[in-house]
């Protein structure tokens, strides 16, 4: 059974990883209505896998006798300066998320959850997986500068990617 700090927590986190996705909705759309098809459907993916996330703690917090608690979704941001401006703000809001999924296994840790904590170490790499991605994106970014050309070129590269749900999760 989760202990009430706990299930606030996971709560909370439930609210943050809705509000990712949102984020990336909105990115996806910014880029979507700029004509880069390829970065539209990239941020599209990081929707779903936000919504995956959301769906798992939500699983975990039933799961283990605790009570779901939505909460509103704040607002996102939907303008940007540029590809570079919103890659860079991803990785901001991912490092946040890492320091929120961080906070939670010690608060697993202190409460003695060893579960909750098993359970979580699935987002601490995760976590390491969505910022080594976005990183990589941004040294792309930055060796193809304000070069359109290359920019489309990027663009058709990042639109193959696709969302799968981990199998093993």
């Amino acid at each position: 059974m989760l202990s009430k700090k706990m299930e606030k927590a996971i709560n909370d986190q439930i609210n943050a990883e809705l509000f990712s996705a949102y984020l990336y909705l909105s990115m996806s759309a910014y880029f979507a209505q700029k004509g880069l098809p390829g970065f539209a459907s990239w941020m599209h993916v990081q929707y779903q896998e936000e919504t995956f996330h959301a769906e798992k703690f939500f699983n975990h917090i039933l799961e283990r006798g605790g009570s779901i608690e939505l909460q509103p979704i704040e607002k996102p941001v939907n303008t940007w300066k540029d590809t570079m401006h919103v890659f860079t703000e991803t990785l901001k809001h991912e490092e946040y998320v890492t320091k929120r999924i961080n906070d939670l296994v010690d608060l697993a840790i202190k409460e003695k959850d060893h579960a909750s904590n098993s359970f979580l170490q699935w987002y601490v790499n995760e976590q390491v997986e969505e910022e080594d991605s976005v990183n990589d994106i941004i040294n792309k970014l930055n060796l193809i500068g304000n070069q359109a050309g290359n920019l489309f070129m990027l663009d058709k590269e990042m639109g193959n990617r696709v969302f799968t749900p981990p199998t093993a999760v």
